[in-house]
């Protein structure tokens, strides 16, 4: 660990993008400000998503929220590239995955030992416990756990889309996957092949990274909420709906209440 984790460049990780040249005090300028899209999409899923958490669980909301969290230390981080900003960065997409595990990891995938979604959530939160921990004593760990737990999501999102038959919910995981796969694309080869991005003067893929990213994320949640939905609240009728053309396949995508018992208030 550096000696001192606040000092700008303190982090081993510089990427593709050239360092100060739109601003004296932002590092890697466009990787910053293309972090924009985190705080916009967070708010605005938040509030289509409200009737579904109504019914499902307030916490979803609180997914978001850290997924917005996720937007301001990336911005963070890119503006000093230093080795705090990279951690804050890691640890907030680390604590939204497993969030996002306890919310809507479907209980049939539940380890044998665990009683309920209660218990599992108490298990996953010292699992990230525990990797915030050794993030600190470690930070190469972060990647590995990251990786690691994105594939499992994939394993885990293809193998409930095996089962589905609505074609709409099918054709959104393939948006999903291939928006994962674009930005993904892009987080390497910025990282990988950076000399030949330089000489073609073109070094901004992992700002695409970060747009990619956040709209992959935006529809493969809605896809897992999907899922729970049916194990959770079988008593509502969902219906795939994008914003702003909500007759139209292109937006954002997000679940809306179409038939349903009374909600919860809130």
């Amino acid at each position: 660990m550096p000696p001192n984790i606040f000092a700008r460049h303190s982090s081993e990780i510089d990427w593709c993008e050239a360092n100060y040249l739109h601003s004296e005090y932002v590092a890697e300028y466009y990787n910053t400000v293309t972090n924009i899209a985190f705080l916009l999409v967070g708010p605005l899923m938040m509030y289509l998503l409200h009737p579904y958490a109504c019914k499902r669980s307030l916490t979803v909301h609180l997914v978001w929220i850290l997924f917005i969290m996720i937007g301001l230390f990336s911005m963070y981080y890119h503006m000093t590239l230093s080795f705090f900003g990279q951690l804050l960065d890691e640890i907030s997409i680390l604590w939204v995955i497993c969030l996002g595990y306890s919310v809507w990891l479907p209980k049939p995938y539940f380890p044998r030992f665990i009683k309920g979604r209660s218990q599992f959530g108490a298990a996953v939160f010292v699992v990230a416990v525990f990797s915030t921990l050794m993030s600190f004593v470690k930070p190469t760990i972060n990647a590995y756990v990251l990786n690691c737990i994105t594939f499992h999501i994939l394993y885990l999102l293809l193998k409930e889309i095996r089962k589905c038959s609505n074609h709409d919910i099918i054709n959104l995981t393939l948006v999903s996957v291939c928006l994962w796969i674009v930005a993904i694309s892009c987080w390497l080869s910025d990282r990988l092949f950076c000399n030949f991005w330089q000489r073609l003067n073109f070094r901004y893929l992992h700002s695409f990274w970060h747009i990619f990213i956040c709209l992959a994320v935006a529809h493969i949640n809605t896809v897992f909420a999907y899922i729970d939905a049916q194990y959770e609240i079988p008593d509502c009728t969902l219906q795939l709906t994008y914003w702003p053309f909500k007759s139209k396949r292109f937006g954002l995508p997000y679940l809306a209440i179409t038939k349903k018992k009374v909600l919860k208030n809130c």
